[in-house]
């Protein structure tokens, strides 16, 4: 589908993209849920592909070459106003959400990683779904990610500290990885160790850290993005079986965590059980949107 790219844009067409950006900031700072396919939900995942897809590294030579009209070209391609108001509505959710969590955090550790806990296995549950093939090489890679993910998830926290070349390297392992489906970059961020570090700075506003973050993100989907969609074209059963590996061989961090906090006790459990419910009904929509589409079509 083309989009076409509106220069203006209606106060009402306004507070409707503002209102997505909550709901996919919302969703991008709980670890396991996937602020693209919120994106999908609400209807703006393409207009935000074909948005993301037009900033190229090619628009900053063009303005450091002083060719004017061709760097305002390449701007007004990557539709700035839809990305600006939806960029407005994340961050606002970001900061409202993370000072929800870390305040839940503190008074519910346990329940809080019971939540994360049920939220990636169903995601989890949800990608192995969608791998087409019975092969050896699914199984395979499956092992492989369960083995990844669990060296992953022995790394004690706080081990490579929180200093801003760290950060940076964290915005572009976790804001790449969302490319790929049903990849959460939060839930990437706390196996890092940096969740609660990066929540802090975004609910105390610390400049230092967020630019570090989104500047490493940014860099990591300048270098990796087209990497990452030539896997997903060619080599998607194979991609998928290994995430799904990565991400149940990971939780390892999330069981060390709730046993930390007390262990699973039902309280812990019935959180755990809100977090697939979540996911399931978040994929039910999902199909959903994804038929009507089709059926438009």
């Amino acid at each position: 589908m083309i989009y076409s790219v509106k220069p203006d844009i209606s106060i009402h067409e306004g507070v409707g993209i503002f209102l997505r950006g909550l709901i996919m900031g919302g969703s991008d700072i709980i670890p396991g849920v996937s602020g693209g396919t919120m994106a999908f939900i609400t209807g703006i995942y393409g207009r935000l592909v074909h948005a993301i897809a037009a900033v190229r590294p090619q628009t900053a030579i063009r303005l450091l070459r002083g060719d004017l009209q061709g760097f305002r070209d390449d701007v007004q391609a990557a539709d700035p106003v839809f990305l600006i108001i939806l960029l407005a509505g994340i961050g606002t959710a970001a900061l409202l959400m993370s000072q929800a969590i870390l305040h839940i955090l503190e008074l519910w550790p346990g329940e809080a990683f019971g939540l994360f806990l049920g939220i990636i296995v169903a995601s989890a549950v949800v990608i192995a779904i969608q791998v087409e093939s019975t092969r050896k090489s699914a199984i395979i890679f499956i092992g492989a990610g369960l083995f990844v993910g669990y060296l992953i998830g022995s790394i004690p926290a706080g081990t490579f500290g929180h200093s801003l070349p760290v950060i940076f390297l964290t915005g572009m392992i976790a804001l790449c990885a969302m490319i790929l489906p049903g990849l959460s970059g939060a839930y990437l961020t706390l196996l890092l160790g940096q969740y609660e570090y990066l929540l802090q700075a975004i609910r105390d506003v610390s400049l230092p850290e967020i630019v570090a973050f989104i500047a490493g993100g940014a860099v990591g989907i300048l270098l990796f993005s087209r990497a990452l969609r030539y896997l997903l074209d060619h080599y998607t059963a194979v991609l998928l079986a290994f995430l799904t590996g990565l991400m149940l061989g990971s939780t390892r961090t999330l069981f060390e965590r709730i046993g930390e906090a007390g262990g699973f006790k039902p309280e812990v459990l019935i959180a755990c059980m809100t977090g697939i419910i979540l996911i399931s009904a978040v994929e039910q929509m999902r199909r959903r949107k994804r038929e009507i589409i089709l059926h438009k079509k």
